[in-house]
């Protein structure tokens, strides 16, 4: 499941919708938005964000944190390492052979790295 699938899923849930329902709503098939909360479609379209916010009535922080997940959550990466150092090239390896074997503490600890590096770069 992808972060934005989790999220949506919550969402549904927490207005007593079904998976049926939400589709109908939507005008999409119950299947794709299961392979969306399921992480076997990639991100929705913009199209498809603007509807699912409307139908759920979500607005301003709550509406850009919905579209970030979206935006992380395809399932199916590429990474493109040219021209980086060759180290990168082998992190991106070995993050993709290692990727399912990776418990809970040890994905939260990278995402804290990685946090940092976000938040040193948007620095001044």
């Amino acid at each position: 499941m992808t972060p934005f699938g989790a999220r949506m899923r919550a969402l549904r849930r927490e207005r007593g919708m079904t998976l049926k329902d939400m589709a109908e709503a939507l005008g999409v098939s119950s299947a794709y938005l299961s392979a969306l909360e399921h992480g076997r479609r990639g991100r929705p379209t913009w199209a498809m964000m603007q509807a699912i916010l409307q139908h759920f009535n979500i607005i301003w922080d709550d509406a850009d944190e919905l579209l970030r997940l979206a935006d992380l959550s395809h399932p199916r990466v590429v990474i493109d390492t040219s021209g980086l150092p060759p180290e990168a090239t082998f992190l991106a390896n070995r993050l993709a052979r290692a990727i399912d074997s990776l418990r809970e503490d040890d994905l939260a600890r990278l995402l804290a790295i990685l946090d940092e590096v976000e938040a040193r770069q948007s620095r001044p």
